[in-house]
């Protein structure tokens, strides 16, 4: 085999035990890798995921991992002036970066909090949705942040969960359904193929 087949494959090898390292040990991307979220999104795109959460004006709204803001500025400007949306992430740094976009933009109804997505610092019932991209596979129990956002949702509110193949941290549908069903939630509808797409989840009434 020659040299450059050798060392070809040798990162190949490399980079699928990186991967499946980063798989078994979830964690959120590190700041100093935040070019990663924000390249376009292919098949889970902002209009997308628009038509998945149907925002409307003056509703209170939660985003989990927000990141450097990709999803989060236009949120804001869909629920409007009299409404609000809440960013939560464990990282200040992600908080900040989105923050000073927010600010570039003229955005004042963004509120940030830093914390634990498995044990989210709001009262039961504060907002009317949630979402959450390629965020929740970040998490080390998926099962107690759905938990968690559903128990912060009034009756009646939804969670999307927006996922990537190739991601890393890829959770299947299959995945995400189960984790719905334990926090008491319906699956209502998926926007995209399975391996891109919004799940919409549903809180009961």
């Amino acid at each position: 085999m020659k040299k450059s087949a050798l060392l070809m494959a040798a990162a190949l090898g490399t980079a699928a035990a990186g991967a499946l390292w980063w798989r078994k040990n979830p964690s959120a991307c590190p700041y100093g890798q935040r070019w990663s979220v924000t390249v376009p999104h292919p098949l889970i795109t902002r209009s997308r995921l628009k038509d998945a959460l149907r925002p409307i004006a003056g509703e209170s709204l939660l985003e989990v991992g927000p990141g450097t803001g990709y999803y989060s500025l236009d949120t804001a400007e869909w629920v409007g002036p009299e409404g609000s949306l809440d960013i939560f992430d464990i990282q200040q740094e992600m908080l900040d970066h989105t923050m000073e976009q927010a600010g570039q933009r003229g955005l004042s109804n963004i509120r940030p909090t830093l914390g634990d997505a498995q044990q989210l610092d709001y009262e039961t019932g504060s907002f009317d949705g949630a979402f959450l991209v390629t965020t929740l596979g970040e998490i080390p129990d998926q099962t107690a942040a759905i938990q968690e956002l559903a128990r912060v949702l009034r009756p009646g509110g939804r969670i999307v969960v927006g996922e990537l193949m190739g991601d890393p941290h890829w959770v299947s549908p299959g995945s995400i359904r189960a984790h719905a069903e334990s926090a008491g939630l319906a699956v209502e509808r998926r926007l995209g193929p399975w391996f891109g797409s919004f799940t919409v989840l549903r809180k009961p009434a």
